[in-house]
């Protein structure tokens, strides 16, 4: 295996890596260790470059920096990429590939699932090295608590916003039905809200759909539909100049990572008067769950009870930044930057 390493101001260490035999591409960015060692799944995507994956991997691992610190736990920043098909089904070599990539920082990266990978894909990644999270007989698969931490992110923002946080009755569109876009559709359609779901695979709309009575729309129609809240559950950058302008809801709360394409755009989404939960606050349930069980041994109910409070995070975040007149997302960067100096 060929290793490059990249100095990137502002991150500990960025490494390319190459393994002719199997095909393997992948890169590793760890941003922050203070609180521990950079933590943080691996994502499986076609990018178009090796610097766009390399952009993705540097802006991924800064959020889980941040997401770790204001879940308080003890877990720094890191984040892996492998450059590819995620559909290919000739896994293992490229699995056992990156786990010897991840085996050659010796602890100071460990990886989980992300975008395009799975707790299968994890244990062939355990067969190169230990410093791997999100396995099938421990946490598993964290898409279920990540979406039920944005479900209680989403129930603060509600009564942050309208005084109370019964979803009943409310009209979310959801962008993307994968993991946990389904999983969360599953949790509002249990407390009674009205769904409108969107995502590039029909496979995903028809199963989302017919298990949540929701109503499907085209990708291009989720941004515009009457709803009260928006939830991007797929990929980042979809808060935007373009997309901005189209929206007709009044809290954005979603499961994907760095929704925000510039942090200019919480500003935008503030001044239309739309609430903006920050996306690793609000998501950080599926991290909480990894740590807790496979880090720290808490038992499951004890780490339910963490995934919930992601509740009060949200509450804290709101109220800050009404007390300082600044917006949500800055608010959740204040609050994450005291507990990394603590």
């Amino acid at each position: 295996m060929n290793i490059v390493e990249k100095s990137v101001p502002g991150y500990e260490r960025v490494l390319y890596a190459e393994d002719p035999a199997s095909g393997y591409r992948g890169v590793i960015a760890i941003h922050n260790t203070v609180r521990g060692p950079g933590v943080g799944g691996t994502r499986f995507w076609n990018y178009s470059s090796l610097d766009d994956a390399i952009q993705d991997a540097l802006r991924l691992s800064r959020g889980m920096t941040y997401k770790n610190a204001l879940a308080e736990l003890p877990c720094g920043g890191g984040k892996s990429i492998i450059i590819g098909d995620n559909k290919t089904t000739d896994r293992e070599k490229i699995f056992r590939a990156h786990g010897r990539f991840v085996e050659s920082l010796r602890g100071q990266y460990i990886t989980a699932e992300d975008v395009g990978t799975s707790p299968a894909d994890m244990e062939h990644v355990r067969q190169e090295t230990n410093h791997v999270a999100g396995l099938q007989d421990r946490s598993g698969d964290p898409s279920p608590r990540t979406a039920r931490g944005v479900f209680r992110a989403m129930q603060a923002a509600a009564r942050h916003c309208w005084g109370n946080d019964d979803l009943s009755g409310k009209t979310v569109a959801i962008q993307g039905c994968g993991h946990v876009g389904h999983y969360l559709a599953g949790e509002l359609h249990g407390v009674g809200a009205r769904l409108i779901i969107s995502d590039v695979d029909q496979e995903r709309n028809r199963t989302t759909a017919s298990a949540f009575n929701a109503t499907v729309v085209a990708p291009e129609e989720i941004y515009s539909v009457d709803a009260d809240i928006f939830a991007p559950c797929a990929l980042g950058g979809i808060i935007n100049d373009q997309t901005i302008p189209a929206l007709r809801v009044q809290i954005v709360n979603g499961g994907a990572n760095n929704q925000l394409l510039e942090p200019r755009h919480g500003d935008m989404l503030e001044q239309r008067g739309i609430l903006y939960s920050p996306d690793y606050a609000a998501n950080a349930g599926g991290i909480i769950s990894g740590s807790c069980i496979e880090m720290m041994g808490w038992d499951v109910p004890r780490m339910l009870a963490k995934v919930d409070a992601i509740y009060d995070t949200l509450l804290k975040i709101f109220a800050l930044a009404e007390s300082e007149h600044i917006t949500a997302y800055k608010a959740a960067d204040k609050l994450a930057e005291e507990r990394l100096l603590k």
